[in-house]
């Protein structure tokens, strides 16, 4: 689903493309490659800035609105990641990890 906000920015992105990677991935390693993209030619900036622009739209249809973090070169993941799965490849209970024991007064655990 496209919404408002990702029209708009897909408009900034063909009107000048660091802005676009700047909104969408802040300042960083991909903001400074689409400044060297765009200078060296218009067209490799934009085809870069359309490309994150995509790929932070998988994210939102992936993991929904706000539950993603980008963790550079196109890619995300989610915030809230659920606890390790209770079966193992092969339907056998996996084994949950155990809190180490204390031993009270001598402080050894």
């Amino acid at each position: 689903m496209v919404k408002a906000s990702d029209v708009l920015l897909v408009i900034v992105a063909i009107i000048f493309p660091p802005a676009a990677v700047f909104i969408t991935n802040g300042c960083g390693c991909d903001l400074l490659i689409n400044v060297l993209l765009t200078i060296l030619g218009y067209i490799p900036g934009h085809i870069h800035a359309f490309w994150l622009i995509y790929r932070r739209m998988q994210a939102e249809e992936r993991y929904g609105m706000g539950g993603f973090q980008y963790v550079g070169s196109g890619h995300y993941e989610p915030i809230y990641q659920s606890g390790p799965p209770s079966q193992g490849p092969h339907g056998q209970p996996m084994p949950q990890p155990q809190a180490p024991q204390y031993y009270g007064a001598t402080g050894q655990y």
